[in-house]
């Protein structure tokens, strides 16, 4: 009986309290699309793998990918000028350096993803995106949106992941 539309009174209200229900708020809606805003592209009947059309809408969501960490590389160092003091508290000083630790391993990450965006650019201008580098299939087109940086197909990227495992393990 567990109706989240009971009718019954329960024992507040029938004191005459006033009956108070928590709204179901709404969780924000996450994109479909992760971090990157775009609009997923919409494939054509017999329309041509990597055509002109598709390699300027993966052109663009690299760039705007690119612009965005860039962005947060130059928040990054304004934070970092902004919070940094010298604190008399040994405990404060350590919190301070653990989160600009955290910061710059952060934007470290982000600057080897800055990387493959380049590379992944450079593969758009020499007409190379959207294969794979191990066997030469088709990446797709959902895949690429899903990790615009893939240079693996779905069969030899789980087969490297297999292979990484077996190494590891």
């Amino acid at each position: 009986m567990a109706n989240s539309t009971r009718t019954d009174k329960t024992a507040t209200e029938k004191k005459g309290a006033p009956l108070v229900r928590a709204s179901k708020a709404k969780a924000p809606r996450k994109s479909v699309n992760g971090p990157l805003q775009f609009t997923p592209y919409k494939l054509k009947k017999s329309e041509e793998y990597m055509n002109a059309e598709q390699l300027a809408h993966f052109r663009k969501i690299l760039q705007d990918w690119q612009k965005e960490l860039g962005e947060e590389v130059d928040r990054t160092v304004h934070h970092m000028q902004d919070e940094a003091a010298i604190f008399p508290d040994p405990l404060d000083r350590a919190a301070q350096e653990e989160e600009f630790t955290l910061e710059l391993r952060t934007r470290d990450r982000e600057r080897k993803l800055v990387k493959k965006i380049e590379e992944s650019l450079d593969m758009i201008d020499n007409q190379e995106y959207g294969y794979c580098e191990a066997c030469g299939a088709e990446i797709g087109i959902r895949r690429l949106e899903a990790r615009p940086t893939a240079v693996l197909c779905i069969d030899c990227k789980t087969i490297d992941e297999i292979r990484e495992k077996q190494e590891i393990g």
